[in-house]
């Protein structure tokens, strides 16, 4: 198996140097912004995450920034990436990075993982990349790329199957080590691609792919762990007053989209007639009430089904914060799941 795996790292870097991406953070092996586009990247695609990286490398250019920025700015820069707990996670270990590391990026693998959020993959792509340590950075492109070339169909989404294919590229890595990650994942993200047909034809490991040469690539990489959402109703009140000012509220400290702002919301979902009426019992002078439509927001393990309305009352007669939309729009980070009624 050595020696076959061996044998992709030539064709695979030279491929590399002549077709990868001109990427913000490829510019330099600045390890803080590999750090910053590593974390930004998980979940959410490459095109999407250029204009949230450049925002945030102008407001927020070292670790030393990183770690005293208010971090309801912080979140705010964050908004519309999600999983929030990634920034916070950021500012932990940019904070323990200050105390313990004089504001310097730690230089192994080993310092690395020990981070908040900071886990095998991460440590993995940092020390390769820019500091050119012999790890792999193993993520779901790399799984299906390799899964591929040896023809695996143990599952991918085992965590002693990412072990397995960690164990085989440590023992193939070359010199340029942060290259032949990189070139991994640039393979999986552009031509060994997850959904829709791979350009096989135009790999330059199809001649070492088992997958390819036995016809094995439309059921290689294997996943057979489904994902079982809790579902959640809710009812969404955006309370708006006739001056233009919005109510929101701070979420409590537990569970998804912690500390975050929100909108107003009751558990299930209610009739305009169970509104209303819920409205009086509270005392709430409603002038008038407008559906605003059903939306749906998915999480990893939930999936909010909300059904929205506009309740418009004569004063700031309520328990919450009154923002305008110009103060929401740039001082509040309000999630995904609560932003798309904006619209």
């Amino acid at each position: 198996m050595k020696q076959k795996l061996e044998q992709i790292i030539e064709p695979l870097l030279d491929w590399y140097q002549e077709n990868k991406r001109i990427l913000p953070w490829r510019i330099s092996k600045n390890p803080y912004c590999i750090w910053i586009s590593e974390i930004m990247l998980q979940q959410t695609r490459i095109e999407a995450v250029k204009s949230y990286y450049s925002r945030f490398m102008q407001e927020i250019p070292t670790i030393h920034d990183l770690a005293n920025i208010q971090e309801e700015r912080l979140l705010k820069l964050w908004e519309g990436l999600g999983y929030y707990n990634r920034a916070r996670n950021l500012q932990k270990a940019a904070k323990i990075i200050e105390q313990s590391y004089q504001g310097k990026m730690p230089t192994t693998y080993e310092k690395l993982i020990t981070l908040p959020g900071i886990g095998d993959y991460t440590a993995g792509a940092i020390a390769s990349i820019a500091f050119n340590e012999k790890v792999p950075a193993v993520d779901g492109n790399v799984l299906r790329v390799i899964s591929r070339i040896i023809g695996s169909k143990k599952d991918i989404l085992l965590p002693e199957t990412k072990k397995e294919i960690s164990k085989l590229l440590i023992n193939i890595m070359p010199q340029q080590a942060g290259n032949f990650n990189e070139a991994l994942m640039e393979l999986g993200e552009l031509l060994c691609v997850p959904n829709g047909e791979p350009t096989c034809s135009k790999c330059p490991l199809n001649k070492i792919c088992k997958a390819y040469q036995e016809n094995l690539v439309n059921e290689i990489p294997v996943r057979c762990k489904k994902v079982k959402r809790k579902i959640e109703e809710m009812t969404v009140l955006v309370f708006t007053t006739k001056e233009g000012k919005i109510a929101i509220r701070k979420r409590t400290k537990q569970g998804v989209l912690k500390d975050m702002y929100e909108f107003p919301n009751l558990d299930k979902n209610y009739t305009e007639e169970q509104l209303i009426n819920y409205l009086q019992e509270k005392k709430i002078l409603a002038e008038k009430i407008e559906f605003l439509g059903n939306f749906k927001h998915i999480f990893t393990h939930i999936e909010w089904k909300m059904i929205a309305y506009l309740v418009i009352v004569k004063k700031e007669e309520l328990d919450y914060m009154w923002v305008t939309q110009e103060e929401l729009k740039k001082k509040y980070a309000l999630p995904t799941a609560f932003k798309q009624l904006m619209r």
